[in-house]
């Protein structure tokens, strides 16, 4: 309904401002099974490196020769369903976003996971 003959503009609403395309998207979803089983999502902020850190050392202490990836590129963590960061990701799956961990937190989840 249109109020005094202005038109109401159409927007949509797009995890990555608009800029989907089906390529994109696709990198997004391969993204998520490629590289490294353990993954930290965030922009790189003090927050996210300190997760990071916490991750690693809970894999120094279990014994665990895993690569930690950080993933920084929004529509990859988009890809995730995670909309607050920093995130923990095991084997694909999302185990904890929106929070730093301690690193005895993550010797947990990793135990419960793997």
């Amino acid at each position: 309904m249109s109020l005094f003959g202005k038109k109401k503009e159409e927007t949509s609403s797009c995890c990555c401002g608009g800029n989907c395309d089906a390529e994109s998207m696709a990198k997004a979803e391969s993204a998520k099974t490629d590289g490294a089983s353990v993954k930290v999502l965030g922009s790189g902020c003090a927050k996210c490196n300190q997760l990071e850190a916490a991750a690693k050392a809970a894999l120094e202490q279990l014994g665990m020769d895993t690569a930690i990836d950080h993933v920084t590129d929004f529509s990859q963590i988009a890809a995730y369903g995670v909309m607050s960061t920093p995130a923990l990701v095991i084997d694909g799956k999302v185990v904890s976003y929106g929070k730093v961990l301690k690193a005895e937190e993550v010797v947990k989840i990793l135990q419960k996971v793997r």
